[in-house]
């Protein structure tokens, strides 16, 4: 007998290529990753070949993703919520050995024909089968094509019927047999039940039913030894008088007892009966005749005459109703109809009955041991109807099982394509088809962001996915009272008016719209263009910021000066009281000078200060004019020292800028950088943009206008440009010489 073994895939450790011929894969290169193509079937039924480390991703979740979640939980095996590469290999192997060519794999659209399925192997036989049954059930003799729709219509039917393959019947699987069903009901009464596969009614399998059974038979096997006359002294009335004696054995046993001590010292009686203060503690309630301290006392008064009265008044209350079904159920078919009972005569009572007493304990401890014979034996008469009928319902198991893999490999005909495209490459993202891990499309700040990921724990996914070195928007998004959580990756435009609290829109990938707002934001580069102007940016902000400072400060002082003096003007005409004056001296202070000057050394002091600062300003815009044609180039050298350093570190977290982190961060296992470009972050990220052939038809009207500003900005630039040009000796042959910059090279040629 062999044993199958799963194919190994290639690349594990420890184990070698298969020998046949290998086989020829091609690739694309995407993101900074070599990724497989899948060309037709036979890269798929070769999957197990390719190399682990050629995978694009190495895990996966099966929630959170845009990806039907049934297929997912036929493909994981092991019901952990991930798909692994194993697993993907099973799926693609297992489909393929059931299909004539791998190749309606990657044709897609959920329809299988019947001819597609493999009739020279078992299991593509075995499914064709089942196949063409399910289409002759739903009237469909001439087609040979299998729907997902079909299959599951036909597992809610199938699953509605009388014997659905679950192994569990029902009260109603009896039908009209009146006593299988009073069975049925007995057994889920005592043993629990499981529940059916349709609406989950309760029901009874295979193993309670045996178990029901067995206990059934014990108690029978436990009736049949009841059969022997020594057990049974007064036959069908013994199991009364054993149970009338079992009821009082273990007080008219301390009777007795107590009778015993009695005789053998009289002197004990008294502390044998009840003392006066435990009749004092009962008076001091309300008495019950059956209550559990009445209970608790003797059955009779005790004397050394040894006699038990078995009614009248000397017999405790509690007792009474015990003592009297002794009397008829025991006493008197046994020794006798009496009044008392001598302990000889209770000792023989015991001897007659300790076989019926032994038989009785040793009775079966289960859930069936209160009922009568009558009924164990009419349980057991319906025990071969009961697994009959089990036996039936597990006989449709087998088109259970096969209906189960034609959905699986409807399924996989339909979804396995689109998981190798984003699982073992990630053609759907890179080709913007739409990945699975893409949750759907943010509108915020003038873009739709495309690149956006479900995600479950804002804080812990931040901490990994800050090493993408993108710009993270999380947002939390609501609709209709339900709440989702997602992070879009801004990859383009700028984020000068990306902030905590600003809202926007996101539609998921069913279309459906969510109200967005911005929760936590990572700030990274979305291009070089906008790390050049990120200096100036930061420059002019810290200007504004330390204006904004000042003018506050000022406008606190003007506000409390004037406030004092609202108050001295409020309070001028009120009078002063003399004696308060006179009591209170006035204290001596600095003497303020009655109008402000300005001290001469000041004045000279910020006179050679300004000086100082015009004459560096001079010798500096001098060293600079005497630049020349080097102008120019100073001037892009200021620009590069002051742009330069925010460019480069820009220019460095691009080239780092990858998906990988976002991914590993909401369950995946990424294999690769798979890095996101400047040319794919302006596709992921789109700004606003007029539509070609669209046109403005009016002006703004509320433009700001910069009139006198402006006038004065093109003079200082035109000014800049004729100095330059004055410079340079551009100008000297247009000016009269005593405007000419270099008169000897403007004379030269005449000379």
């Amino acid at each position: 007998m062999t044993t199958a073994t799963a194919p190994v895939p290639s690349g594990t450790p420890g184990h070698s290529t298969p020998t046949r011929s290998p086989h020829r894969w091609q690739f694309l290169r995407a993101g900074g990753v070599d990724q497989v193509v899948f060309r037709n079937g036979e890269d798929i039924a070769r999957i197990a070949e390719l190399d682990q480390k050629l995978w694009v991703a190495l895990a996966c979740p099966t929630r959170g993703i845009d990806f039907d979640a049934r297929t997912l939980d036929l493909i994981d095996s092991d019901s952990d919520g991930r798909v692994r590469p194993p697993e993907v290999i099973a799926a693609c192997q297992w489909a393929c050995e059931r299909l004539r060519s791998a190749d309606v794999l990657l044709a897609g659209g959920g329809t299988l024909s019947l001819d597609d399925l493999d009739p020279t192997r078992a299991p593509g036989a075995d499914l064709a089968k089942e196949g063409r049954r399910i289409l002759d059930l739903l009237g469909k003799q001439d087609t040979h094509t299998l729907t997902l729709a079909d299959i599951a219509d036909r597992g809610e039917w199938l699953a509605a019927m009388r014997f659905n393959g679950d192994g569990v019947v029902t009260p109603d699987t009896a039908d009209d047999d009146d006593t299988l069903r009073a069975v049925i009901e007995e057994a889920i009464r005592t043993h629990g039940s499981t529940p059916d596969r349709h609406e989950s009614k309760p029901g009874l399998d295979r193993a309670r039913a045996e178990a029901f059974m067995a206990d059934a038979l014990a108690m029978r096997d436990w009736y049949a030894q009841g059969d022997e006359e020594a057990l049974l002294p007064l036959g069908a009335r013994t199991l009364a008088a054993a149970e009338a004696l079992r009821a009082v054995a273990p007080k008219v046993d301390d009777f007795f007892a107590r009778c015993r001590v009695a005789a053998y010292d009289v002197q004990a009686v008294a502390a044998l009966n009840p003392s006066p203060e435990a009749y004092d503690a009962l008076a001091g309630h309300t008495l019950d005749a059956s209550a559990q301290p009445i209970a608790e006392l003797p059955l009779a008064p005790v004397t050394p005459r040894r006699a038990l009265p078995l009614h009248g008044a000397s017999l405790n209350p509690a007792w009474a109703d015990a003592m009297a079904t002794l009397a008829r159920d025991t006493v008197g078919p046994l020794i006798g109809e009496r009044d008392t009972l001598e302990e000889a005569q209770w000792q023989s009572l015991r001897h007659q009955l300790a076989p019926c007493e032994a038989w009785i304990a040793a009775r079966p401890d289960n859930a069936l041991a209160g009922l009568p014979r009558e009924r164990i034996d009419a349980l057991l008469a319906a025990r071969e109807a009961l697994l009959a009928l089990i036996a039936e319902d597990e006989a449709a198991e087998h088109h259970n099982r096969l209906l189960t893999d034609l959905e699986k490999l409807l399924r996989l005909q339909r979804d396995l394509r689109v998981l190798l495209h984003n699982f073992v490459s990630f053609k759907a993202f890179y080709r913007r088809e739409g990945a699975i891990f893409q949750a759907g499309t943010l509108y915020l700040d003038g873009r739709s962001c495309e690149l956006t990921v479900q995600v479950q724990d804002t804080a812990r996914h931040a901490t990994l996915a800050g090493l993408a070195k993108t710009c993270l928007a999380y947002c939390d998004c609501t609709r209709q009272g339900e709440k989702m959580s997602i992070v879009a990756a801004f990859t383009a435009g700028d984020v000068d008016f990306l902030f905590v609290g600003r809202n926007g829109v996101f539609y998921d990938r069913q279309g459906r719209d969510w109200d967005a707002t911005i929760t936590k934001l990572i700030e990274n580069p979305t291009s070089v263009a906008q790390a050049f102007f990120a200096p100036y940016k930061k420059f002019v902000r810290l200007i504004e910021e330390q204006v904004a400072k000042r003018a506050a400060a000022s406008e606190a002082g003007s506000q409390a000066a004037l406030q004092t003096l609202a108050g001295k003007v409020a309070t001028a005409d009120a009078p002063v009281d003399a004696s308060a004056s006179a009591k209170t001296p006035a204290k001596p202070g600095p003497i303020l000078p009655t109008s402000s000057r300005i001290d001469v050394g000041t004045v000279a002091a910020i006179g050679v200060a300004l000086g100082s600062i015009s004459a560096v300003l001079v010798g500096i815009f001098g060293k600079f004019v005497d630049l020349g044609q080097w102008i120019p180039v100073a001037l892009v050298g200021i620009v590069i020292a002051i742009s330069g350093p925010s460019m480069l570190i820009a220019w460095l977290k691009l080239r780092q800028r990858s998906l990988g982190p976002i991914l590993d961060a909401s369950g995946w296992a990424i294999n690769g950088r798979m890095k996101v470009n400047v040319r794919l972050g302006g596709m992921l990220s789109q700004t606003a943009r007029v539509p070609p052939g669209a046109k403005r038809i009016a002006p703004d009207p509320y433009r700001q206008r910069h009139g006198l500003a402006g006038a004065l900005a093109v003079t200082c630039v035109v000014g800049a440009v004729l100095l330059l040009a004055w410079r340079m000796d551009w100008l000297d042959h247009r000016l009269p010489p005593r405007l000419q910059h270099d008169p000897a090279t403007a004379t030269a040629p005449g000379a």
